[in-house]
């Protein structure tokens, strides 16, 4: 028996049949040969499912199809039956470098305060073209409940999560209630006090297209305040509010003056700052 870590990559297939199979195919490739592999179909509506069935038949990993459940109960019933001790989700349009999980592996070795390991991304089209002027370097980043919540450092990119299997228990796994999961599932885990690392090694490739969940601001607007009200006591809880709304802001002012007028409406004076005048300056002039 190894001494090495099983690993359990889970991808949630949701109508990305012109992406599926290179996801598939890039865990698949992975250096690290610990990985079990669960792929679920979650109501496709395109032909995903016969991509997927034609790579399973060559490869023999699990796959199921099921309902539309939503990513977050799909990833709750992967859990459950899996049986590696890390989990990697990984969206159905994104791929995985060769030396993604054992680069991971390798660090979270004697490290069990880190509940979660993540690196940096090479952005691509829908196509797979690099989208060079999206690319930067990032340096190694340790992240705490502080500096998820007021957004003191860069995010963890999605598709480079690598989770503690304890860590997830520790914390009940992922809210079906909040569409957002990675958001929320990271603060709870730096809020149960473990730690998020994050290399500067460039784990994998996330594909920009035009049915990112991040282009629907209104969604992502209402979700993120959503999560942050499940820790609405914390002392900083107006002032992360207060600091994404204005973000977003700023970022509506051009493209959605509805919804930027709504975010201003909701945004205390108190908290007016740059950003704001900006957004105001777009509002007027744009």
């Amino acid at each position: 028996m190894s001494a090495q870590p099983l690993v359990t990559v889970i991808i949630a297939s949701y109508n990305h049949a012109p992406y599926i199979e290179e996801s598939i195919l890039s865990v698949l490739g992975q250096s690290y040969p610990y990985i079990e592999l669960l792929v679920v179909d979650d109501g496709s509506k395109d032909d995903s499912v016969r991509r997927i069935r034609q790579l399973q038949q060559q490869y023999g990993f699990d796959f199921r199809v099921q309902a539309n459940q939503g990513l977050a109960r799909t990833l709750n019933d992967c859990i459950s039956r899996a049986r590696g001790s890390l989990f990697a989700p990984l969206g159905s349009d994104d791929v995985m470098l060769p030396e993604r999980i054992a680069t991971q592996v390798a660090y979270m070795q004697n490290k069990p305060e880190v509940g979660i390991c993540a690196g940096n991304i090479e952005q691509i089209d829908g196509a797979g073209k690099t989208l060079e002027k999206r690319n930067r370097e990032r340096p190694f980043r340790r992240l705490n409940f502080e500096d998820l919540f007021v957004s003191k450092k860069d995010c963890p990119p999605a598709p480079t999560l690598l989770f503690r299997r304890e860590a997830l228990e520790q914390i009940g796994g992922f809210d079906p209630d909040i569409m957002l999961e990675d958001l929320q599932v990271e603060l709870k885990i730096t809020h149960a006090g473990y730690y998020i690392d994050v290399l500067r090694d460039v784990l994998a490739k996330y594909r920009v297209h035009g049915a990112n969940t991040y282009k629907n601001r209104r969604f992502m607007i209402d979700n993120v305040l959503k999560t942050y009200g499940l820790f609405k006591e914390h002392p900083a809880y107006e002032r992360a509010c207060a600091r994404y709304i204005n973000s977003m802001f700023l970022k509506c002012a051009n493209q959605d003056k509805v919804l930027a007028r709504e975010l201003l409406r909701e945004l205390p004076l108190r908290y007016w700052n740059g950003k704001t005048l900006r957004g105001l300056g777009r509002l007027v002039l744009g």
